[in-house]
């Protein structure tokens, strides 16, 4: 039977308060942007984050620990940020593209932390964890295209 440890419990409860934040942080996009096209791919995302908090709490209950509940205050003061952005910016479409770009690269990042930390992850948690980052990573390039557009 694989050894769960605390170390790992904590690596995926802080990618989970990370996914908690970015859900609600592309919901924010989603109500400051302008075009629908926009504003359906961050409502896609949100739900997408939300469906990876789902699957990394049923990761760690399956190991007997407990899931964190809630975001950070950085993720709160980065929405703040974001809504601020969107309100002096003459183009808010843009700006939010830029944001997601940088959250996205900020995800990508810290799901290679714990996917290459000196931690021995189980099978399952390795495969979410990495099919996570690839959506992620997959995404930015699209966001990336998308504001090369704008």
């Amino acid at each position: 039977m694989y050894n769960y440890t605390k170390e790992v419990s904590n690596q995926l409860n802080g990618l989970l308060e990370k996914n908690y934040d970015a859900e609600k942080g592309y919901k924010t996009a989603a109500e400051n942007v302008n075009s629908e096209v926009l504003t359906s791919l961050f409502q896609r995302k949100a739900e997408e984050r939300k469906r990876f908090g789902k699957e990394l709490k049923a990761e760690i209950r399956s190991f007997g620990q407990t899931p964190d509940k809630g975001g950070s205050s950085t993720g709160t003061a980065h929405r703040a940020w974001m809504d601020t952005k969107a309100f002096f910016s003459s183009d808010a479409d843009e700006s939010m593209l830029e944001e997601a770009i940088r959250g996205e690269k900020a995800s990508i990042e810290e799901y290679n932390e714990v996917i290459n930390s000196k931690e021995h992850l189980p099978q399952s948690t390795s495969d979410i964890l990495k099919n996570h980052r690839d959506s992620i990573l997959n995404d930015t390039i699209l966001i990336k295209k998308l504001e090369e557009i704008k």
